[in-house]
């Protein structure tokens, strides 16, 4: 089989693509970074993802070698280089991959002073009492504003009360609720005020809903049955969650964790508050929600 021309593979990059590492790319990322610093981080986001691409391409092709599945023609290392190079290239700025990541946490160490600016730093949100983890989340929706303000005065309140910041409770109810959209009703069709899904177990004595919700079960989700908890009102619903969160030794840990949004779901989820094996990972997402919505509204 006729050897591919290393020079000829080259010829075909675009200017547009450039090559991962490439000195000209890189002294253009320069040039660019004096001109427009957004566009800078995205680009240098994109560069930090396709070296990483390469370096698993390539560690990939080096266990398929040492296996013996492919006998690579010695004459064949440049071209190979060079296509796995591309490779990694075109494999970046895929919509939530790692150079969104990236991105975001670049954005934070650049702009210290920016929204986001309490991840990376440690410092307090403005009016939460907790800090929030490094993850990027989307926009808030107009249904998620309306969410944390319709609860916003009684998460305030039992927040005072209980010492667990508004923004960790609102975003959790926002994430058991579906932001509003599924919130537990009675028998009846009446609203049971439970916005933390709070099963009615443990020796609870006030009213109950009885519902069909989703568990996981060895890791697999089931449709089950259960009884709920269920209200007089939402501010009763939070105060009976902060009332288990902050008085159960199961979740000690998590109390002891206010300092960090990820911490806390963390720790919620280890003491097994959920059974979905993602539950800590969705509600940072959520209670970061809840943080850059409060900061909205303070700016």
């Amino acid at each position: 089989m006729a050897l591919l021309n290393a020079s000829g593979i080259a010829g075909q990059f675009t200017s547009a693509q450039g090559l991962a590492g490439d000195a000209n790319s890189l002294n253009a990322l320069k040039f660019k970074a004096g001109q427009d610093g957004k566009a800078a981080i995205k680009e240098a986001a994109k560069q930090f993802e396709s070296l990483f691409m390469r370096e698993l391409i390539k560690s990939m092709r080096e266990a398929t070698a040492k296996s013996g599945l492919m006998d690579e023609d010695p004459g064949q290392g440049l071209a190979t280089d060079l296509l796995d190079q591309q490779l990694s290239v075109q494999m970046t700025g895929m919509p939530g991959g790692l150079s969104a990541a990236i991105e975001a946490q670049l954005a934070r160490q650049m702009d210290p002073n920016s929204a986001n600016a309490g991840v990376s730093a440690g410092k307090a949100a403005p009016a939460t009492g907790g800090r929030v983890a490094p993850l990027a989340t989307l926009p808030p929706t107009t249904s998620q504003a309306a969410f944390v303000d319709r609860h916003a005065r009684a998460a305030t309140t039992v927040a005072g009360e209980a010492g667990i910041p508004a923004s960790f409770m609102l975003g959790q109810a926002g994430h058991e609720t579906g932001w509003g959209r599924s919130e537990i009703k009675n028998a009846d069709g009446s609203n049971s005020f439970n916005l933390f899904g709070i099963k009615a177990t443990g020796g609870w004595t006030g009213k109950v809903a009885e519902i069909t919700t989703t568990e996981y079960i060895n890791g697999e989700a089931r449709k089950v049955t259960a009884k709920f908890r269920a209200y007089d009102s939402y501010e009763d619903s939070f105060r009976d969650y902060a009332r288990l969160i902050g008085n159960s030794p199961r979740y000690q840990a998590a109390m002891q964790s206010l300092d960090s949004a990820q911490a806390f779901a963390t720790q919620l989820q280890k003491a097994g508050y959920a059974t979905d094996p993602q539950y800590a990972a969705k509600l940072s997402r959520a209670i970061n929600t809840t943080l850059n919505l409060q900061r909205a509204n303070q700016a």
